[in-house]
């Protein structure tokens, strides 16, 4: 069985969704922590009420210490770690000591709309400001820049007209429930090969 921590700043939902599989027997995977870099995170809740260890590491508190004290609490633990929503930048410490064992959740089709400071709704709104046909989200490999890790599977979401970045978020995050999943069930049955930047599903 798989095992895998999850890492959030928010509401959790995509977590909420990961917990779902899990319950339906679609996912055969146990989540043995979720870590929270903020306070009031509506994500630990869900994890509480699923009798998940949850732990709290601040970022305006532990800074620098953060990825050093998420490896201290991963590292032989988990096979996986999960990045769903969550906003702080990993170090290369723990990127090497996980390396293609750590996957992050993008709410765009990557390349477009990534990078530094581009989060949450602010994704939404550039696409719907650029104009664009099509957005989506990506689940990737994480390495040491933002965003930028090999990427393993995305999901395309019609952008259209009259959308506002709220109504295009919305939309987006419900692939992202499917999506997210679906490429942890690939990883916990042994489907993905790694060859550079190029992801291979067996």
């Amino acid at each position: 069985m798989l095992k895998i921590a999850v890492l959030i700043s928010g509401g959790g939902s995509n977590l909420q969704a990961i917990i779902d599989k899990i319950e339906s027997g679609y996912l055969n995977c146990s989540i043995e922590m979720v870590i929270s870099d903020r306070e009031g995170a509506y994500g630990i809740e869900r994890a509480r009420k699923k009798g998940i260890k949850t732990y709290v590491l601040d970022r305006k508190v532990y800074g620098a210490e953060l990825s050093k004290k998420i490896l201290s609490l991963t590292e032989e633990k988990v096979d996986l770690i999960v990045l769903a929503g969550f906003l702080s930048i990993l170090d290369k410490e723990l990127i090497c000591s996980f390396r293609n064992r750590i996957i992050n959740i993008h709410p765009s089709l990557i390349p477009s709309f990534c990078g530094p400071r581009m989060y949450g709704i602010k994704v939404h709104e550039k696409a719907v400001e650029y104009g664009v046909k099509y957005s989506g989200c990506t689940v990737h490999f994480v390495d040491e820049g933002t965003d930028t890790g090999a990427i393993i599977s995305q999901r395309i979401v019609e952008v259209y007209p009259e959308d506002t970045a709220e109504i295009l978020q919305k939309r987006v995050l419900e692939e992202e429930h499917k999506l997210l999943p679906e490429v942890i069930r690939l990883i916990a049955e042994k489907r993905i090969k790694v060859e550079g930047r190029k992801v291979f599903i067996l």
